[in-house]
């Protein structure tokens, strides 16, 4: 006789549970027309208890790898850990209540914290000018590239096509140059991590718009000759784009304004502790030299006498999100600089370089160095661990999960074969980093003594490894009985 239980997997509803009891209706109530009442019974509508319920989503939730669970050193990507005063700030009943319809004299605190946060991110940045609207890194992106074009537009200049973007670059460069109808032209990187001058002065040209760039770049690296990069774009013409995506490795310490660069999103989800999300919500606030200022999206917070109202910039492109943007991220950014202050956001810089800087020397001799010099706030390994020649990234990725660590980003940049891009972040302590290290030695040890077990891993998360190249040919877009059997059986049991 089997007396293990198997809870329910898929039919979880069962007749007569009730969730909730609505009370009686104490207002006038209408009859609706009979065309609009339904002739069939609801039977596709769950009946669940609310117990049911909240174990279901806990169940699931306590399966998800997060940032407040585990490390999660996702290069680029900036995942450290998010202040719980953010969340408290952002649910005080004046922000989190307030309606983007209210005219501005109900909405002066607000507009107060939004024009301060546009204050603090230019001087951060060395800008001019800021807008708050984007909802996203990429939105910001697309943001800038339709200024550029706007401000090449309104000068006449309608002779530049093309839109310059390192080899190295995040792929919402080139996506996003495209989509506002520019040809895009890569630049090869040096042996140095760096953008390639002689090849930079072969494709610069009169019909060169401007240049994106990311710095540190994507490699984890400054770019060494960012001001001769940027003299050479606004020698012919164009205007220098800034990818903020790495700014956490800079804070208080260099001012992309000021070293050249025309424009640039800030990616308050990375830089600036606002979470993710479940691909959002984000905000990717731009920053611009004066020049550019007029074609910002409208409106904007400005100070009027003693008030706040919203302005509009004289040549604007328009609106790139619907109202102001993702508010609530504003709030969690803005409360970020307040507790932290100048010395403390160029520390964060400081400390999340070192914490990079450590990573890599820890590691070197196990995983080579993509570029062999100082990083920023990220180190880009090679998944190519010596005696183990069947042993790829993804292998090492996968088993890094039975050690209940987040894989980093892998096989980005493109440029670099194998790669593993970590980013621990100023967030995690000496303690979390040499468990990391630890557990990348001992990876890389199971490597060279058995391949296979990098080959079957995960064993121990919530599903085994899946068939990649499947999953994407034949996505599965819908819960199934087996989907669901998975997802409720215990780890590693399955393979979906």
């Amino acid at each position: 006789m089997n007396n293990s239980y198997e809870p329910p997997i898929f039919e979880l509803a069962a007749p007569g549970r009730i969730g909730v009891s609505l009370p009686e209706c104490d207002v006038p109530t209408t009859a609706l027309p009979a065309h609009l009442l339904r002739s069939d019974e609801l039977n596709e509508l769950p009946e669940l208890s609310e117990t049911e319920v909240i174990r279901h989503f806990t169940r699931i939730s306590q399966r998800n790898m997060c940032i407040d669970t585990t490390m999660y050193p996702l290069g680029s990507c900036t995942m450290k850990y998010n202040p719980k005063i953010h969340e408290e700030a952002a649910r005080m009943p004046g922000f989190a209540n307030a309606h983007p319809l209210q005219p501005a004299y109900l909405s002066q605190g607000v507009l107060r914290l939004m024009y301060e946060l546009q204050r603090d991110l230019g001087e951060i940045s060395g800008f001019d000018a800021v807008s708050l609207q984007p909802a996203a890194g990429a939105q910001g992106e697309l943001t800038g590239i339709l200024v550029f074009k706007a401000y090449h537009a309104d000068r006449g200049d309608h002779a530049r096509t093309e839109i310059l973007v390192p080899d190295a670059a995040h792929g919402t460069n080139p996506a996003t140059a495209a989509m506002v109808g520019y040809k895009v032209v890569e630049v090869k990187s040096d042996e140095r991590g760096n953008v390639d001058i002689a090849d930079l002065k072969t494709k610069i040209s009169p019909r060169t718009a401007g240049m994106m760039l990311t710095n540190p770049n994507t490699v984890g690296l400054f770019e060494e000759q960012i001001e001769e990069v940027c003299a050479l774009v606004h020698a012919a013409g164009g205007l220098m784009y800034g990818d903020g995506a790495n700014f956490n490795a800079i804070l208080g310490i260099v001012k992309p304004g000021q070293v050249g660069f025309d424009f640039m999103h800030y990616n308050l989800h990375k830089t600036f502790t606002t979470p993710h999300g479940g691909g959002g919500p984000g905000s990717g606030a731009v920053g611009c030299t004066a020049a550019l200022a007029p074609f910002l999206p409208a409106p904007y917070a400005a100070k009027v006498g003693d008030s706040y109202d919203w302005q509009a910039p004289a040549k604007s492109i328009g609106q790139v999100k619907a109202f102001w943007g993702n508010f609530g991220m504003l709030v969690r950014a803005w409360t970020y600089i307040r507790m932290l202050g100048g010395f403390g956001l160029r520390e964060v810089s400081e400390t999340a370089v070192l914490n990079a800087n450590y990573i890599q020397a820890q590691l070197r001799d196990y995983y080579p160095v993509a570029v062999d010099r100082f990083c920023m706030h990220e180190t880009v390994l090679k998944g190519q661990i010596a005696g183990a020649s069947g042993v790829r990234t993804v292998d090492i990725a996968k088993r890094l999960i039975d050690y209940g660590i987040h894989p980093p980003t892998v096989y980005f940049p493109l440029i670099v074969p194998e790669a593993l891009m970590i980013e621990p972040t100023e967030t995690e302590s000496k303690f979390n980093m040499d468990r990391f290290i630890a557990v990348m030695r001992t990876i890389a040890a199971e490597a060279q003594q058995d391949e296979e077990i990098l080959h079957q891993a995960p064993t121990k998360g919530v599903v085994r490894r899946v068939d990649e190249v499947r999953a994407a040919r034949q996505p599965v877009l819908r819960y199934t009985k087996e989907v669901f059997a998975a997802f409720y059986a215990e780890p590693g049991h399955h393979t979906v």
